[in-house]
């Protein structure tokens, strides 16, 4: 195994899906043992082939940490039940969820010396073992929840395993975690949701207008049903709370539309109907420049370079090559492109100040550019 680790095997992953075997990958290529356990033979072989881990036998040796990668309504059930078939073993949970685990298990007398809650933030929008990767975790939040009772080297190991992983580890207790995935995660889930739904009736016509801003929003919209239903069940209280200030907002908005849609004209628009408006808008702007940037912290403010790419193989690499050759730093990347266009736009952030170096470079490189 390589001394570069930590965490010491075997690992036991229970639970094959996109997170279980991500973990069990990234675990394994830092030659970490891993066993891997879930109901579905079907995932148990595919994690296995994927290189994720070897399933595993009655004959192993007992494992020093469990890893379970269960779906939030039997998350508690599956941890209870590791905590006591494997005594001497150190169990943590990835569901997005925290709170209603712990008071599960605290409701069933588990052993919360050795359990300790934790929650990768991250994904991606596929599922199951096929998506596995093992950079999954790499500079994404793990959050650490202590269960109130855990032994310092229970919550120690743990920490282990995130900053093994490319995690960066942060401790929350279990209604403050909840709280915020409710915000950051749980609530985009539910409007990308919510978006896409009003597509399904869309005319062709309106659709093939679609452009990166609808992507955006939509992204999530894609997510496994059954999964978000368990998820969002799990975490009923602080999501509502957060749809309620929502619905409010909206209402808001749709108040003020109201009082546009029936003036003859701008000027007969009922005052503060259109600052309610902009009011939204801004404070949108406020909201999404607190999103930490590439680098941690308050987002930056970057410079954008947008690019013509032609639709072939190969462009959007020589697109990057070059990028690379005129010594600026690519520090975010959009691409915008719909089906049966012979070109997509390549939006490229930088830094400040760099932007027109680039442009100078690139247009030298026979790119062409959208002023």
């Amino acid at each position: 195994m390589s001394s570069s680790v930590a965490t010491r095997g075997p690992v036991r992953v229970v639970g094959t899906g996109l997170l279980g075997a991500s973990v069990g990958l990234a675990l394994s290529t830092r030659g970490v043992e891993v066993v891997l356990h879930d109901p579905s033979r079907t995932a148990l072989a595919l994690a296995r082939d994927v290189g994720a881990g070897r399933p595993a036998s009655p004959d192993d040796a007992e494992p020093t940490l469990v890893v379970v990668a269960a779906p939030p309504d039997v998350v508690a059930d599956v941890v209870r039940d590791e905590l006591a078939a494997h005594p001497g073993a150190i169990v943590t949970d990835v569901a997005s969820v925290k709170g209603q685990v712990l008071r599960e298990l605290r409701a069933a007398g588990a052993d919360l010396s050795r359990y300790v809650g934790s929650h990768p933030m991250a994904g991606r929008e596929r599922s199951g073992p096929a998506a596995a990767v093992p950079d999954l975790f790499v500079g994404r939040p793990w959050v650490i929840v202590d269960s109130g009772a855990s032994r310092p080297d229970a919550v120690l190991a743990v920490q282990a395993l995130a900053v093994d992983l490319g995690a960066l580890p942060v401790q929350m207790d279990a209604d403050a975690h909840d709280s915020a995935v409710a915000l950051v995660s749980h609530v985009p889930q539910v409007a990308s949701s919510l978006v896409a739904a009003r597509l399904r009736d869309a005319d062709d016509a309106a659709l093939g207008l679609a452009g990166q801003g609808l992507r955006d929003v939509t992204r999530l919209a894609s997510s496994d049903a059954a999964l978000w239903t368990s998820i969002l069940a799990a975490n009923a209280s602080a999501v509502r709370d957060v749809l309620v200030a929502l619905r409010a907002d909206l209402g808001d908005v749709i108040g003020a539309l109201d009082l546009a849609a029936a003036a003859t004209g701008p000027e007969d628009v009922e005052l503060g109907a259109l600052a309610t408006v902009a009011q939204a808008i801004a404070e949108g702007n406020t909201g999404a420049a607190r999103i930490p940037g590439k680098h941690g912290g308050v987002q930056r403010s970057y410079e954008v370079v947008t690019v013509l790419v032609p639709d072939t193989p190969g462009e959007l690499a020589r697109l990057l090559t070059d990028v690379g050759r005129a010594g600026v730093n690519l520090e975010d990347l959009q691409l915008e492109h719909s089906a049966g266009r012979p070109v997509g736009m390549a939006a490229v952030s930088v830094l400040p100040g760099r932007a027109e170096h680039l442009e100078r470079e690139l247009r030298a490189g026979g790119w062409r550019l959208v002023s």
